[in-house]
């Protein structure tokens, strides 16, 4: 009897555990490369069309006042891995390192697979990584179970390598594989295994950014509709490409496909229910390789690009699909950003939120608990390229600040008002002198000095020309 007796109390102790391990739901992550808010149909895209991706936002949330980490590739991916703004994330900017990757962020840095390990989970990452050159402290391999693709950002300017990585073993490729294929077959096939779960799979896809390369079989129909973009040639990496313009719009057109592939395993192996599929893009479209973001209106209703602040290099799509939990059709104006995934995917994984990080979770969002929502004070970028820059939001209030490496952190700030000005047209500053002071003040505070980041920058082109003027004087 004793001995049935411990049995019993075993069993009631290990139970718990496996139910709470069997409620976790699986976590999959997709983030397009360069994608912009008006680059998705169900976010007004009118030249081709997005269907499998669109069923996101009809079977799921929408998310209308998103916003990326930052406004290009590395540190948004620093931010979104790390839940901390570009304020004092420990990777701000781009930093190459010769002859393959970018500089490594620190040995012991937190990200979410390391904290979703914590809860159990199987974790892969597939596409491109960016934050550490191969074998190095922070390759991909030291952060998830399993990676596959590029580790190196501009490696992933061609789809037509002649290797990529899975964790630390190189695999050569003959040159003529376009790249997102076996990326998408190892992700595919990492749910199949992991199915069981909980699993975590972080998908950095390369699609659409330059260069513009997709088979011919997904550009062709694209250039009968496009026919005055023949001839022009799109040159960035890798091979060029006859009517980059066509090219785009197939990539877009491949990459729902996949999409489409990916939710429908999910249904195959009756885990549909219990998977949470979120999607978004790193910063806002990008203007290389022949890609002309204006005939697309890849940026909607916003003013800028990749590279800039203002709202069209930085506000992101995100939709949210979990059955069940997320009611269809729904959507959100919450302010959110890239920053609050980590603490969303850690309530939902049962895991402990590191202290010192910007983000808050949005699980009361998702679960329609709209009421229970924390929201942000603010929400804050800094960039290094382009002279400097940085801007803040707060409530309706947009402030942008430029050439910071010319006339410092007192120079002058452009303020919005996005509920009546979402295009960033009509800059307010001189007559909300409060706001503009409230405005640095939050920018002051969020920005922590780092002997990596410096704000740099020429002098504006016409102070170059009148200084070039005076010198021959």
């Amino acid at each position: 009897m004793k001995i049935l007796s411990r049995i019993s109390l075993l069993i009631a102790l290990i139970l718990p555990t496996l139910a709470s391990a069997a409620d976790k739901p699986n976590l999959i992550y997709i983030l397009l490369d360069d994608a912009g808010y008006g680059d998705l149909s169900c976010y007004g895209q009118s030249k081709f069309q997005t269907p499998q991706i669109d069923r996101l936002a009809s079977e799921g949330m929408k998310f209308t006042q998103h916003y990326s980490g930052s406004t290009v590739c590395a540190p948004t991916r620093c931010v979104l891995m790390t839940g901390v703004h570009t304020g004092h994330s420990f990777v701000r900017g781009n930093r190459e390192v010769k002859p393959e990757g970018q500089a490594p962020m620190p040995a012991d840095l937190v990200t979410i697979p390391r904290l979703l390990k914590q809860a159990g989970y199987a974790t892969g990452a597939f596409g491109k990584w960016g934050l550490g050159a191969p074998r190095s402290e922070s390759d991909p391999a030291e952060h998830f179970d399993l990676f596959y693709g590029y580790n190196c950002q501009r490696e992933a300017h061609n789809y037509y390598p002649d290797h990529l990585w899975k964790n630390h073993d190189r695999i050569e490729l003959d040159g003529k594989t376009y790249a997102h294929d076996p990326i998408m077959e190892e992700a595919l096939q990492f749910v199949r295994d992991q199915k069981d779960g909980p699993f975590f799979v972080y998908l950095p896809v390369t699609i659409p950014h330059a260069a513009m390369h997709v088979p011919e079989s997904y550009s062709k129909p694209f250039r009968k509709l496009f026919p005055e973009f023949e001839g022009v040639i799109g040159k960035y990496a890798g091979p060029p490409v006859d009517n980059p313009v066509a090219a785009f719009a197939g990539m877009m057109t491949k990459l729902d496909e996949d999409i489409g592939r990916l939710l429908a395993l999910l249904k195959e192996l009756n885990i549909d229910d219990n998977t949470l599929v979120m999607l978004s893009s790193d910063n806002g479209p990008h203007q290389e390789g022949g890609h002309k973001p204006d005939f697309f209106d890849s940026n909607g209703p916003l003013k800028g690009h990749k590279r800039d602040l203002y709202e069209g290099g930085i506000r992101a799509p995100l939709l949210a699909r979990w059955p069940g939990k997320i009611e269809a059709g729904s959507v959100s104006d919450l302010i959110s950003a890239h920053w609050d995934m980590l603490p969303t995917f850690c309530e939902l994984a049962g895991v402990a939120v590191p202290k010192n990080i910007d983000g808050i979770s949005l699980v009361a969002t998702l679960e329609g608990r709209s009421q229970d929502q924390k929201t942000h004070d603010s929400l804050y970028w800094e960039f290094y390229e382009g002279g400097g820059k940085r801007a803040v939001r707060f409530g309706d209030w947009k402030a942008v600040q430029l050439n910071l490496g010319q006339k410092g952190m007192e120079g002058p700030i452009e303020l919005y008002d996005l509920s009546q000005d979402l295009g960033e047209e009509s800059n307010v500053a001189d007559g909300h002198p409060d706001l503009v002071a409230k405005a640095r003040e939050l920018m002051n505070a969020a920005h922590t000095p780092s002997p990596l980041w410096e704000f740099k920058g020429a002098a504006p082109k016409k102070a170059k020309a009148k200084a070039k003027a005076k010198a021959k004087n």
